[in-house]
């Protein structure tokens, strides 16, 4: 089972564009706040080595993780599995 998790802010168009991609799809995540959420944003930092958002997080099975900078449709799509 996978987790998806988007590390965004309120005034991105990224984000939304990758959460709306999401919704389409009807693939589950979680939204993060950075903008509101500072030890988030650290978290997303540590993992990304970014400032910028979007970034998301793919939890694999076996703890394996994925980050995903920006909206980068193809990459989300090979993760995923997405025809």
């Amino acid at each position: 089972m996978q987790e998806v998790i988007v590390y965004s802010t309120p005034t991105c168009p990224y984000c939304v564009m990758v959460k709306r991609y999401f919704d389409d799809k009807k693939i589950k995540y979680k939204e993060v706040d950075v903008s509101q959420d500072q030890s988030s944003a650290k978290i997303m930092q540590e993992k990304s080595g970014q400032l910028g958002v979007p970034v998301v997080l793919i939890k694999m099975d076996k703890g394996k993780e994925e980050v995903i900078i920006g909206f980068d449709k193809d990459k989300i799509d090979k993760i995923l599995n997405i025809a």
